[in-house]
């Protein structure tokens, strides 16, 4: 608040109370550069990490399988989504959504300078220590973004595009810059970069978050206890005892599939709780099928979309000519198309459904999730003719890769902008909460299973890379068409929800 202290105490605070910034609350800015480096860190480890384990022993890689590396890949992206679960409840019920942001900042730095260290051990527990940290920041300043809008409208819609455009811009600038390094002056200097824009981000948070004011500050009243967390952590520190001390076998692969089916089994449990135990009433009950259509085709869509950190990003290495104009493009570097392509054309999307709503044509929410999985599957049926002439013995050009990015950009944007908005406006009241973290199991359910799929692709069995490829393409396009045949009914079933 700005206020002096002889005026009255505004009863109901909205965010042009504080400082403003073009039009924002200042505080906005906070996030929006704190987001921005936690962006650039993790995507930017990302575009290296399948590369740096699948890469030989006297490179400097760690010499490990495609499939065991692309099934770590898939539970590591899949454990940033799973912990955002606990790191949720940890703002919500001990120490507020500010403490856990820059707690969980610092786990992440710690994390990637476990990794730079170059110790295969450390490098493990360096990424459980990233997914721990990216479970406590990544829900929480999503929440106190909304906090700084109590007033809501769209001044809160329209600060939640800016702040999305820092993620995307930290996802560009990481992807680009990190693996850049990582060629020029090894593995391990990659690895510190992100490193050091985690300190970046965290100092930036430091310095400026007196403009967040009392958003995200722990509540006052009762709170609940630490057991819960100290026992997980516990759990999960015996368990790295065990497997780096070889009295328990690890086997990622394994292991993978397992956590699959255990997460599935969760969703099941959750969806069928709310479905006969919840007392919902029919409309709300009717909504939840809605809710379970929708959640099958967002894990769908990410087992393929998160196929770029893995097979692509290994497609992109081995397969594809990067030499451009002299220079050898690092492969990571093309993970930077995506962000790049949203940052160009989420404004354009914004405006085609606002100009279709205008003519009262806008798609519906599950008409939209059809057409990205197709516009998902047609990436995949890009990549079916680029790996038809690997088979051949040839490598191509990056311009594959590039469409692919861009047709699996445009499905992005169809699919998940609209997925958490639809998902918080079909839960009952009662449920939000919950079913904003059942969103985030999707997208986990989803990222592990792009492991698996990416372990498929054999390097030693080449002319099978067409037909995994092609697998995938009738995945996306086989479930956006049922999503399309299925939309006036699951539209039925919304309710009116739109």
């Amino acid at each position: 608040m700005t206020a002096s202290s002889s005026a009255p105490a505004h009863p109901n605070p909205v965010s042009t109370d504080g400082p403003q910034l073009l039009g924002q609350p200042r505080g906005l800015a906070t996030l929006f550069f704190t987001e921005m480096w936690e962006r650039f860190t993790y995507y930017g480890m990302r575009a290296l990490l399948v590369l740096f384990m699948t890469a030989a022993v006297v490179n400097g890689g760690l010499g490990i399988d495609d499939r065991t590396a692309n099934a770590i890949y898939g539970m590591y992206i899949s454990g940033t989504y799973l912990l955002c679960l606990l790191g949720g409840w940890i703002a919500d019920r001990l120490i507020g959504q500010q403490k856990a942001v820059f707690l969980g900042g610092i786990l992440i730095m710690a994390g990637n300078a476990s990794l730079a260290l170059g110790d295969p051990r450390l490098f493990f527990i360096g990424l459980v220590v990233i997914v721990l940290g990216v479970g406590l920041l990544k829900p929480n300043i999503s929440a106190i973004v909304a906090q700084l809008y109590p007033e809501g409208g769209s001044r809160r819609d329209a600060g939640f595009s800016i702040f999305y455009m820092g993620i995307n811009l930290g996802a560009f600038l990481g992807s680009l810059l990190v693996p850049i390094v990582a060629a020029k002056f090894g593995w391990n200097v990659g690895f510190a970069l992100p490193a050091v824009g985690m300190l970046c981000g965290l100092i930036q948070f430091r310095v400026t978050r007196k403009y967040l004011g009392q958003s995200g500050l722990a509540t006052p009243g009762k709170r609940a206890t630490w057991w819960p967390v100290i026992i997980f952590l516990a759990v999960v520190a015996v368990v790295a005892a065990l497997v780096f001390g070889g009295t328990l076998n690890f086997d990622p692969v394994k292991v993978s599939r397992v956590a699959n089916w255990a997460m599935v089994a969760l969703a099941t449990g959750y969806f069928g709780y709310l479905l006969w135990f919840a007392g919902l009433d029919h409309t709300e009950h009717k909504r939840i099928w809605a809710m379970i259509a929708l959640f099958i085709g967002c894990a769908m869509f990410w087992a393929g979309y998160e196929q770029a950190g893995a097979s692509f990003n290994l497609f992109a290495e081995r397969h594809t000519d990067r030499n451009m104009f002299s220079w050898d493009m690092p492969a990571g570097v093309l993970q930077a198309v995506n962000p790049l392509f949203i940052i160009i054309f989420a404004p354009v999307f914004a405006a085609l459904w606002v100009n279709l709503g205008r003519r009262n044509l806008d798609l519906s929410s599950p008409a939209k999730f059809g057409v990205g999985l197709i516009l998902m599957g047609l990436g995949f049926l890009v990549m079916f003719a680029a790996a038809g002439y690997v088979v051949q013995d040839q490598k191509v050009l990056p311009t594959w890769l590039i469409l692919t990015y861009l047709l699996h950009t445009f499905g992005e944007l169809c699919l998940s902008p609209v997925g958490l908005s639809s998902m918080t406006k079909l839960a009952p009241a009662r449920f939000v909460g919950q079913v904003m973290g059942v969103w985030f199991l999707a997208t986990a359910i989803g990222n592990n299973l792009a492991g698996q799929f990416a372990g498929e692709i054999d390097p030693n069995n080449l002319p099978g890379m067409p037909g995994e490829f092609l697998y995938l393409f009738w995945w996306g396009a086989i479930a956006g068409t049922v999503m399309l045949i299925l939309t006036p009914f699951i539209k039925r079933l919304m309710s009116g929800v739109k």
